[in-house]
């Protein structure tokens, strides 16, 4: 961590990135009041405990976990693409501070922000469920696969292009999380608690 606040590139990127979450929410004109705050706030927490859950974790970064992603896709299917995304910037940063593992601090940005950001992608397939859920871990595995050939291609077995061994390491946890999700919202009422989370009006 001491690395990256000493790394003024790095937290200028970040800035640029959380400047654009909140640009995307204007140009779609989401509103971010206070009961978007505080439900994507419960949300966010949620995701954290889930996050806790390991069912396993890769030894170069990367898990599985008891669904920590549902919560970031419900944020982008209740209140939108920009608030997904915003809130995906929060708990990529939330996570650095949890489970850090950095070899380089560009490699902060494809591994920390920009994948959970792109969970707010399900937002715009708000009518298709599990499309706009693939869509979301699509973005993702994009972000890691990146970085997997960029900063972690020197991890590869002798022999193994790292383009191959980026495409195995990240698609084994990411396909197991992406089911695991797809798996929790068949069984969640998923229309009742996104009504459940719209404002009541006294």
């Amino acid at each position: 961590m001491l690395e990256i606040v000493a790394q003024p590139v790095v937290l200028l990127a970040l800035l640029g990135v959380l400047i654009l979450a909140i640009g995307l929410m204007r140009v779609r004109h989401e509103s971010f009041d206070t009961h978007t705050m505080v439900t994507s706030a419960l949300l966010l927490a949620m995701a954290v405990v889930l996050h806790q859950l390991n069912i396993f974790h890769l030894p170069q970064g990367g898990s599985v976990t008891a669904g920590a992603m549902l919560p970031l896709i419900l944020i982008a299917y209740r209140f939108g693409v920009g608030t997904g995304v915003l809130a995906g910037f929060v708990y990529g940063m939330i996570n650095i501070i949890q489970d850090p593992f950095i070899l380089h601090p560009v490699q902060v940005l494809f591994d920390y922000p920009l994948p959970f950001m792109a969970m707010g992608l399900a937002g715009l397939c708000r009518n298709h469920l599990y499309g706009g859920t693939a869509l979301a871990f699509g973005g993702r595995f994009l972000c890691h696969f990146i970085s997997g050939v960029v900063f972690f291609g020197s991890y590869a077995p002798e022999g193994m292009s790292p383009v191959l061994y980026s495409l195995t390491f990240n698609g084994s946890f990411l396909l197991t999380e992406f089911a695991i999700c797809c798996l929790i919202l068949k069984v969640l009422p998923v229309k009742r608690l996104v009504e459940k989370m719209m404002p009541v009006h006294s």
